[in-house]
């Protein structure tokens, strides 16, 4: 019977689990972003696959981690098959979609197609907000190379501070494929917490006085000189356009910027594309949130999470978080020294990619300061323009560290 009960126990994950504290560490860890996702209904779409991949990886003789390619160099040249018999179908998911750089860009044509640009052409003034707030990735990068990285890996832990976990991973791949994982967690963290993040550097850094700048009122006392008569028009011919621009200017931003720009093309020509814009933005979306998530969370085992190294790309995606919030609201106190036209701070703030959320977060402070501020519309133009200032950003990095 003692035999019987014996291989019953070792059959189970109780006895690797006690004696490997770090997998038992990072299954709290997974807990945490559950209870983020699911009861604080913080980006829940992101963080609960990737919280239910980190849960999988870390049960002990599951088989659902995510092998380096470091440990086991063999593996990148093993075929999906072999990596499927060999390390199971986390692995599979992991070196077939997310090591070959598929699923980011097809995430980037989903964003797109979801994506308003109406608000940025309307205020394209607004738009350079979202240039200066990817200040945190350059920041951070020469930040990162002084305290012992690589310039590639400095490059890849800067480009957390451009708040697109897309990008980061995007970015990750190709600069520095062994930092994937914290990277990643880093940067989807960081965007389920915008909601916190903004608030705390609105607090250190813009006044009561300027919290209250209404634009609707500035507007009314400068109006816009110029105005688009055609907006359906300019809708269509403005993905097309900006995709010849910046492709030409950072070819290596092509695979995001380029199906950015795609799937927002497709939504704007309207009923002749519309089962295209609905696979981008239903079937093909919400697949690739599903496998990048899971195979994201699967990278995160005690291993390579619970090092010096990791700790320190979490603390510097967080400064370049920071950074870029900061930069945009620096931008825009600088132009109102020099304008009779002031522009609510705020409106800097949401230059990250994190879209809609920023925005969503600026006007809720807004309103707490005067309920007749609604700053949603203008904060969505500086917002949408950092989607596309860090798609360049990265392919600025890559062009010019890869």
């Amino acid at each position: 019977m003692s035999e019987v009960l014996e291989k019953l126990f070792d059959m189970t994950s109780f006895g690797e689990i006690y004696s490997s504290p770090g997998s038992l560490f990072m299954i709290f860890v997974a807990f945490g972003f559950l209870y983020l996702g699911i009861q604080k209904r913080y980006e829940p779409l992101l963080l609960v696959p990737i919280a239910f991949g980190i849960l999988l990886a870390n049960f002990p003789g599951g088989n659902m981690n995510v092998i380096p390619s470091e440990t086991v160099p063999m593996i990148e040249t093993m075929t999906l098959n072999q990596i499927a018999k060999e390390f199971g179908i986390m692995n599979l998911i992991y070196y077939s979609l997310i090591k070959t750089g598929l699923l980011p860009p097809l995430i980037f044509m989903g964003v797109g197609a979801m994506t308003d640009f109406g608000p940025m052409l309307r205020n394209l003034k607004l738009a350079f907000f979202g240039a200066a707030a990817q200040l945190g990735i350059f920041s951070v990068l020469i930040a990162a190379v002084a305290m012992g990285f690589s310039i590639k890996e400095a490059g890849a832990l800067g480009i957390i501070g451009g708040a697109d976990g897309p990008t980061a991973i995007y970015t990750s791949i190709i600069l520095a494929p062994h930092l994937l994982g914290p990277i990643a967690i880093a940067a989807y963290s960081y965007m389920a917490l915008v909601p916190i993040i903004i608030p705390l550097v609105v607090k250190f850094s813009i006044s009561k006085k300027e919290l209250m700048i209404n634009m609707k009122e500035q507007d009314k006392l400068f109006p816009p000189k110029q105005t688009i008569t055609d907006i359906r028009t300019a809708k269509i011919l403005f993905p097309i356009l900006l995709g010849v621009i910046v492709i030409i200017l950072v070819p290596t931003s092509a695979p995001l910027i380029g199906m950015l720009l795609f799937g927002n093309l497709i939504k704007e020509i309207g009923s002749d594309t519309n089962r295209l814009y609905s696979a981008a933005t239903e079937t093909i979306m919400n697949t690739s949130t599903i496998f990048l998530g899971l195979a994201v969370g699967a990278t995160m085992t005690a291993a390579t999470f619970l090092n010096q190294q990791t700790l320190l790309i979490v603390l510097g995606g967080f400064i370049a978080f920071c950074i870029s919030i900061l930069g945009g609201i620096m931008a825009v106190k600088i132009h109102n020294m020099f304008s009779k036209k002031k522009i609510n701070p705020l409106i800097g703030a949401t230059g990250l990619s994190a879209v809609p959320m920023a925005s969503r977060v600026a006007n809720d402070i807004a309103l707490k300061y005067d309920s007749k501020n609604h700053l949603l519309q203008y904060a969505m133009s500086s917002n949408i323009s950092g989607v596309i200032g860090s798609a360049v950003a990265a392919g600025v990095l890559i062009s010019l560290l890869g």
